[in-house]
């Protein structure tokens, strides 16, 4: 399909096609955050993107599509760089640092994060199921790193499922802070902080105990 420019729009403005997905992915994501899955339109995004409805479609198809490629961008993003061990950095630092910078993107990101995990929590789209799956994985894969777990989890594979367990809980502490109101952000840290060091401190030990 040709590329389409918006009207007015300077000579030698014309982007190649990872550019334009890539500019059409920024402006549904802004449009997405502010006002959620249901109230954003594909023909909402071409116009903020400045492009024709027919070339969105053609880079994306549906909305839902759009949406699940807009959530699968959003939990691509590099994490925090927090090393596994870092000369003079404890664990709760590494801890704390990393989790500041998970929530700093979800406040950037409320609705879309919101409308995503209540999507797949209801089984109501299986690719969008296997995106947030995928990042629930990348999440725990991200704390055995920030919190030197490694040889743990590779001789206990079930440390892999005590993770998950927290990562289910810090969703659902998010939910509680994003949608309800319920808890502020600072507490969400506070909680999820401790929780973590918990696990790792008193739970695994006797996990793997138990295991042995």
């Amino acid at each position: 399909m040709a590329e389409t420019e918006p009207p007015g729009a300077p000579e030698g403005s014309r982007l190649g096609p990872d550019e334009r997905r890539d500019q059409i992915l920024a402006c549904a994501r802004r449009l997405f955050s502010e006002h959620g899955i249901d109230g954003v339109s594909n023909a909402d995004v071409a116009r903020a993107a400045g492009v024709s409805r027919a070339l969105l479609n053609h880079y994306f198809g549906s909305r839902r599509e759009l949406y699940r490629e807009v959530v699968r961008r959003m939990m691509d993003v590099p994490p925090v760089p927090v090393p596994e061990y870092v000369p003079g950095a404890s664990v709760e630092d590494r801890v704390a640092q990393s989790l500041d910078g998970w929530l700093e993107l979800l406040s950037r990101n409320r609705s879309i994060w919101l409308d995503a995990i209540g999507i797949a929590g209801c089984g109501g789209d299986e690719e969008l199921e296997a995106i947030i799956d995928q990042a629930r994985d990348r999440a725990v894969n991200r704390a055995v790193e920030v919190t030197g777990l490694g040889p743990v989890v590779r001789a206990h594979p079930e440390i892999h499922a005590v993770l998950r367990g927290f990562s289910g809980m810090a969703e659902a502490t998010t939910r509680e802070w994003l949608r309800h109101g319920r808890l502020t952000r600072k507490q969400v840290h506070t909680l999820l902080e401790h929780t973590l060091l918990t696990i790792i401190r008193d739970v695994v030990p006797e996990v793997t105990a138990l295991g042995e």
